[in-house]
């Protein structure tokens, strides 16, 4: 079963915290809730406004994962919002690679030269998938003025996209 990944915008909002928060909540016990995620009330003014972007993985009709990319200056930008429901992570439906992908062949498209991402350490799964995706991790110290930090992310990662 092969997902249709397309852009969301607001009218997906409802599905989309849906699935945010029953993965942040239930499934990892991260005490978050849709008051610290202001950006999915209203995502079209959050992503797109500054050349970032946000798209939903779909198996018949159903939101089944999301990954959206904050750009905080002219070739820099942020992975945020990445989660796949339970039951369709791993190689069998490859949803989290296939969303991954899509914001990359869009950073190419759109000169964006260093990604980065914050993360939490319970979250061991997704730090093994960024890595074998060419992440590597750094210092918060490190990272680039402007980057969207979220109270909760205490692992970050970058990816050079261009030399």
């Amino acid at each position: 079963m092969k997902p249709l990944i397309i852009p969301i915008e607001n009218k997906y909002a409802d599905k989309v915290i849906d699935l945010v928060l029953s993965i942040q909540q239930k499934e990892f016990n991260v005490p978050i809730t849709i008051e610290d995620q202001p950006d999915l009330l209203n995502i079209k003014n959050f992503y797109y406004t500054d050349g970032g972007h946000f798209w939903g993985a779909f198996i018949k009709e159903e939101l089944v994962g999301t990954i959206a990319l904050v750009k905080f200056n002219d070739s820099q930008a942020a992975i945020r919002k990445m989660f796949v429901k339970k039951e369709y992570r791993g190689k069998e439906f490859s949803i989290a690679q296939k969303l991954l992908d899509t914001l990359l062949d869009y950073c190419t498209a759109n000169q964006i030269d260093d990604l980065y991402l914050g993360t939490i350490s319970i979250l061991e799964a997704a730090l093994r998938f960024y890595e074998r995706n060419h992440f590597v991790r750094m210092d918060k110290a490190s990272l680039p003025v402007g980057f969207p930090i979220m109270s909760a992310d205490n692992v970050f990662c970058h990816l050079k996209l261009k030399e």
